[in-house]
């Protein structure tokens, strides 16, 4: 059955967030849609001594722009989020295994667009680094105009999508008729039931960028992600 995901590109995200895109054949960002401030799209939190923080990309103000046309208002962020990772987290176990990655991302490489630099991230992490095998598409590959949902639907139809995997939020504004008219199974994809890893700062939480995951946990990722399901069936 060919499984689809549709998600705008977020900075950094939690690891829910692939969580999907293991879930599904073809994941397609969405990030020729509305840019929404305050959103996840330019921020995320990590764990500290002193509780989360959020890192967040400095963009200026964009509320007539698309998600794809979004710059960056400030050019020393990098160095700044860069910093902030070596002071939280160079003590944790598997620092050094991501190090170069992150470097590269935030000191080396000069990225166009905020677009641009997530859909590098999460493609380079989810590939390498959590061995997902997911195909990657974008939503400016296809012709598709009309309202939020009936152009969700044609991006499903354009990949030839047999079950759409979405996030539950999105049951606000989902009509399910819209799927089983086109043959196109939908579900809502469950959060509950993350195991606990150790974290450097108490108290745990689950709702942090996933670098938090990468940096204590290392190749053992997968498994605090989906890799559980399967051990507790």
């Amino acid at each position: 059955m060919n499984t689809v995901a549709v998600l705008q590109s977020n900075y950094i995200p939690w690891k829910g967030y692939f969580d999907i895109i293991n879930d599904v054949d073809i994941f397609i960002f969405y990030d020729d849609v509305q840019y929404t401030k305050n959103d996840w799209r330019n921020r995320n939190r990590i764990k500290t001594s002193n509780g989360t923080q959020w890192l967040t990309i400095p963009v200026g103000s964009h509320n007539e722009k698309l998600i794809c046309e979004v710059g960056f208002s400030n050019l020393q962020w990098g160095k700044k989020h860069y910093t902030t990772l070596q002071a939280n987290y160079s003590r944790s176990p598997y620092y050094k295994k991501y190090n170069d990655f992150f470097q590269f991302i935030y000191l080396d490489k000069n990225w166009e667009s905020l677009s641009e630099f997530n859909q590098y991230v999460i493609k380079t992490i989810s590939s390498e680094f959590l061995g997902i095998k997911t195909e990657f598409v974008d939503s400016r590959n296809f012709n598709t105009s009309d309202t939020k949902l009936d152009r969700l639907i044609n991006l499903l139809v354009n990949v030839r999508a047999e079950k759409y995997v979405s996030g539950p939020a999105a049951k606000d504004y989902i009509i399910e008729s819209y799927f089983s008219d086109r043959s196109i199974e939908l579900c809502y994809k469950n959060y509950q039931g993350y195991p606990q890893y150790k974290q450097l700062f108490d108290p745990f939480d689950h709702y942090v960028s996933i670098i938090d995951l990468l940096f204590n946990t290392g190749e053992d990722a997968p498994y605090f992600i989906w890799g559980w399901r399967e051990i507790d069936k």
